[in-house]
């Protein structure tokens, strides 16, 4: 079938295609993104954050998905798998990003004591350092976004994102 006859079959505003720019869920992402960018640019500035990390976040080798370590591992530490699980990604792609921040010295994997043929990963005292820094950056970046769009827009936006969020799994 071409495209011509499929066309007769869609709505007569389908041509207007504005919506695949603005609706919600391309929003809520570019947010996301430009929020994760703020958060990591700040940490780079952080003078408590360890040099050779603030660094790697200034030259933007360290990304979002680095993040999901820093936002998902427990202080006590997890298994890979339940990290994995935890960040809503694959094993092997969690498994990459945890090689990673093991040779930045932010994470390393240590014998779970549960269980002598699993290993879970932990935060090294320079991952505290470093997650510290996430944590100020944060209020930082939620302080801009506040100043931004105003108190009353941004406890709505909390609420409503917080609502909508804890209908999934």
């Amino acid at each position: 079938m071409t495209a011509a006859a499929l066309s007769e079959d869609l709505p007569d505003d389908f041509s207007d295609d504005r919506w695949r720019q603005v609706h919600l869920g391309r929003l809520m992402g570019h947010a996301l993104r430009r929020f994760d960018a703020r958060v990591l640019q700040l940490m780079a500035r952080d003078v408590q954050v360890p040099l050779a990390l603030s660094n790697l976040a200034a030259r933007e080798q360290i990304s979002a998905a680095h993040i999901h370590i820093t936002r998902h591992l427990p202080l006590a530490g997890e298994r890979l798998t339940e990290l994995a699980e935890r960040a809503g990604m694959s094993k092997q792609a969690m498994a990459s990003l945890v090689d990673q921040c093991e040779a930045w010295g932010l994470v390393t994997r240590q014998r779970d004591e549960r269980d002598a043929r699993a290993r879970r990963v932990c935060f090294t005292p320079t991952g505290l350092v470093w997650l510290q820094g996430f944590r100020n950056a944060v209020a930082q970046a939620e302080a801009e976004f506040r100043a931004e769009v105003g108190d009353d827009v941004a406890t709505v936006v909390a609420l409503g994102l917080e609502a909508y969020a804890s209908g999934y799994e």
